[in-house]
């Protein structure tokens, strides 16, 4: 009565998956050093936002609400396409920088929720021990904040990775892009997408356990305080 046709041929599914491992390392690259300048910039970020001074605050305020109101491909397009007129951007480096500016934004908050978190008495029991606010901050209320930020900065990290995929856009040499291109050379493209999503899953569970086991060996050192 009716014919099913499958014109997928997943067999070649070994023979080519050898052949994204410099396009997963790539993908690696550019996620691991974008989750770095996003930290960077994020905690800075996060602690003009808590600041009581105004000119301070305003501009981290209005930088969470531009780029969390913004996709990362647009932030992508401008600093790689849009900033050529004044200062030209390689692919490689205009992909870690978005991805990082992206970030940045939202481990802002989260670093802000996790220190806000913390009550105000560490704090002020600091400062009445000779301690500057600096020195509050730095030796009482971060390392406290980092660990209770360590299970929402585990999520962002596997998002940016999968926003990484973006940078094929660009036409950096990552996992998506390298799909693309071999489908297009090869007529397979279900079966490379199937290859890139199958990096994407075993690299994604291999972050979810390291940042589990992150989250299991902060509460044991906390219990154990």
């Amino acid at each position: 009565m009716f014919e099913i046709y499958f014109p997928y041929n997943f067999s070649v599914i070994p023979q080519f998956f050898s052949r994204f491992i410099f396009a997963a390392w790539m993908t690696m690259q550019i996620t691991t050093l974008g989750i770095v300048l996003g930290l960077i910039l994020g905690l800075v970020i996060a602690l003009m936002r808590i600041s009581p001074i105004k000119i301070l605050n305003a501009p981290a305020k209005a930088y969470i609400w531009a780029i969390r109101g913004t996709p990362l491909l647009l932030q992508l397009l401008i600093i790689y396409n849009g900033m050529a007129p004044i200062m030209r951007i390689e692919r490689y480096p205009a992909a870690v920088i978005a991805l990082g500016i992206h970030n940045a934004a939202y481990l802002a908050e989260i670093f802000r929720g996790a220190i806000q978190s913390i009550d105000r008495g560490q704090r002020e029991a600091a400062m009445s021990l000779g301690m500057t606010s600096w020195q509050a901050m730095k030796r009482i209320i971060l390392p406290q904040a980092f660990k209770r930020a360590v299970p929402p900065l585990g999520n962002q990290f596997i998002i940016a990775l999968k926003d990484s995929s973006l940078a094929s856009v660009i036409a950096v040499p990552e996992l998506l892009s390298r799909a693309r291109q071999f489908g297009s050379s090869n007529f397979l493209y279900m079966e490379m997408l199937v290859i890139a999503g199958i990096y994407y899953l075993i690299m994604t569970s291999v972050l979810t356990v390291v940042v589990n086991h992150v989250e299991e060996r902060l509460r044991v050192s906390e219990y154990r305080a």
